[in-house]
């Protein structure tokens, strides 16, 4: 049985449910959400937990050596600092089910 595909909630979406949820307005839940993302972006350097669902960690990734797929030709990636989410225990077993 095909599983149907369905769209990830939009940002009123989950307004709208954050709001019924906690009984609050939706003008007061934006700003929450607008709040704690503003929150993440600043602090990301550090690293930024939302306890239950991840992290944000900045990673610094050595340079290497990659190909071209078009050429097939060797081609240096030079160093560089990426921001990664890691997903916490509780969200992966809350999703995909607890190992046996």
């Amino acid at each position: 049985m095909a599983k149907a595909i369905t769209k990830p909630l939009t940002k009123s979406q989950i307004t709208a449910s954050i709001a019924e949820t906690v009984s609050l307005p939706k003008t007061q839940t934006v700003q929450v959400i607008e709040a704690l993302v503003a929150l993440a972006y600043k602090n990301a350097k550090n690293s930024f937990t939302i306890p239950g669902l991840g992290k944000l960690v900045l990673v610094n990734r050595k340079a290497r050596v990659g190909r071209n797929p078009s050429t097939g030709a060797a081609i240096k990636i030079p160093a560089k600092r990426v921001l990664k989410f890691r997903v916490a225990k509780a969200a992966k077993d809350a999703i995909l089910g607890v190992k046996k």
